[in-house]
């Protein structure tokens, strides 16, 4: 079985060998390229052409989030994971737009690396378990204080399906595949769903989905 290869992007070099390290010790992975600024992470995936790249969210000459922007246009076929000490919606929103499947705390990396490098190669989100539960809490926050109400069980049984391929990353056409239907078919569900949740792209539907604990 072919290795995952990964690259490893933190401007913190005592951080970025302690990732390295880690990964090392999976024999399922190999450690292809290191990089300690945003610019260079983009130049070494440009490179090295790694299954994963693990960004840090906040990197000199070029943010993580600016650097996933490029990878990911220039790679699709590259599943990026951001490092980042925030977790609240702004910047998992943002690093969602830029492209990011992955987005993993710092202060609980350890446990949760090598689940989610495993699961970004495969082509899924990964989240860090504590991302989850804090954009619950102020999502539900928001809605108490609006009077508002979450619209899930407004979707139909084949919207909510969409809703979880939309949320694994899968394309309209991959959708349209998987629930034996056509295209503008897809379309028609995409449009009805985000409509009644609020939605307004597919970053916002991640989003949605990581807050009710959509994606495993």
């Amino acid at each position: 079985m072919s290795k995952t290869r990964v690259l490893v992007a933190d401007d913190h070099g005592v951080v970025r060998k302690g990732l390295v390290f880690l990964l090392s010790a999976e024999p399922s992975m190999e450690i292809v390229g290191e990089a300690s600024n945003g610019r260079d992470a983009v130049a070494r995936v440009e490179e090295l052409s790694p299954d994963v790249v693990i960004l840090d969210i906040a990197m000199p000459g070029l943010s993580g989030i600016d650097a996933a922007a490029q990878i990911t246009r220039r790679n699709p076929r590259t599943g990026v994971i951001m490092l980042s000490m925030y977790s609240d919606e702004e910047f998992v929103l943002r690093a969602l737009s830029a492209g990011a499947k992955g987005y993993l705390l710092k202060d609980a990396a350890e446990p949760d690396l090598i689940r989610a490098v495993q699961t970004v190669a495969s082509g899924r989100p990964f989240f860090s378990p504590a991302i989850t539960a804090t954009l619950l809490e102020d999502y539900m926050r928001r809605l108490r204080q609006t009077g508002l109400h979450d619209s899930y069980d407004l979707l139909t049984d084949r919207e909510k399906e969409l809703l979880h391929l939309l949320a694994e990353g899968k394309t309209n056409k991959e959708a349209a595949t998987v629930m034996n239907v056509g295209v503008s078919t897809v379309e028609t569900h995409r449009t009805n769903l985000m409509q009644k949740l609020n939605l307004h792209n597919t970053a916002e539907i991640v989003l949605y989905a990581v807050r009710k604990k959509l994606i495993p």
